[in-house]
């Protein structure tokens, strides 16, 4: 396995609000973890919660090693977002702060995925873009109730509205996905400040490039940019070596 991970500030924001990890070596009983947090909330709260869900989870995940990967992934958002919770209440300066995750960890062929927001993970299977965990988000809510279109007016002008985060509130659920990866595949993790700048069509391109995996990162980044960089980025390539013989 392979991975390569960085976030960017972007153009239009003064402070950068991402976090991730990325781990390509055990963690706790974990053959690998990858982490993306985008957070929310004024002043230092957004980057004090992004930091503290990935850094916190990870932590969980090393010192809870029994128990299949959703469990101690589910138990560790729990667990974190009843703390994030807690000091929202009790600290004025960390009001109102919350985080999106996205969280991954690949046993053998097989692909486990949890979200709590609108960050993403997407699987680049035959050079198309794939996107396996679902927002939560306002227009994707609307969409489902048949009652949006996607990439319609309403949808571009609302799409930052998310409907479930860590953190808000003192209970939060995840979903979980579960993927057979297949040789060839590729994996990508970002924060909205990559997908609300970039088309699918446009990262499949730039993934489907020659070069190293960071070098693909920075090419994703610097596009996201280029269109604006209207909000910090997050991203985390993986490169899971299905059927071929890699390190990490």
């Amino acid at each position: 396995m392979r991975a390569y991970g960085m976030t960017d500030v972007g153009r239009a924001r003064s402070r950068n609000q991402d976090y991730i990890y990325c781990s390509s070596d055990p963690v706790g009983s974990l053959d690998n973890l990858f982490l993306v947090a985008d957070g929310m909330g004024g002043h230092k709260a957004g980057d004090y919660a992004s930091r503290f869900m990935a850094e916190g989870l990870a932590s969980y995940a090393d010192q809870h090693r029994n128990g299949s990967a959703v469990r101690i992934i589910k138990e560790g958002i729990r667990q974190i977002n009843e703390e994030l919770y807690e000091m929202s209440l009790n600290h004025a300066a960390l009001s109102g702060m919350g985080t999106t995750l996205v969280a991954a960890v690949t046993e053998g062929d097989t692909l486990y995925v949890a979200n709590v927001g609108d960050s993403r993970l997407y699987l680049l299977r035959d050079r198309r873009l794939l996107q396996v965990t679902r927002d939560h988000s306002y227009v994707e809510e609307m969409v489902a109730l048949g009652q949006m279109e996607r990439n319609s007016r309403d949808y571009r002008q609302q799409k930052n509205i998310i409907t479930r985060a860590i953190g808000v509130e003192r209970y939060v659920e995840a979903d979980f996905f579960e993927e057979e990866l297949l040789a060839g595949d590729m994996i990508l993790m970002c924060s909205d400040g990559l997908c609300n700048m970039l088309g699918d069509e446009e990262v499949a391109a730039l993934l489907g490039e020659r070069g190293s995996l960071k070098q693909k990162t920075e090419r994703l980044i610097a596009q996201a940019n280029d269109r604006g960089g209207y909000d910090n980025i997050a991203v985390i390539i993986i490169d899971p070596q299905i059927g071929e013989v890699g390190s990490c």
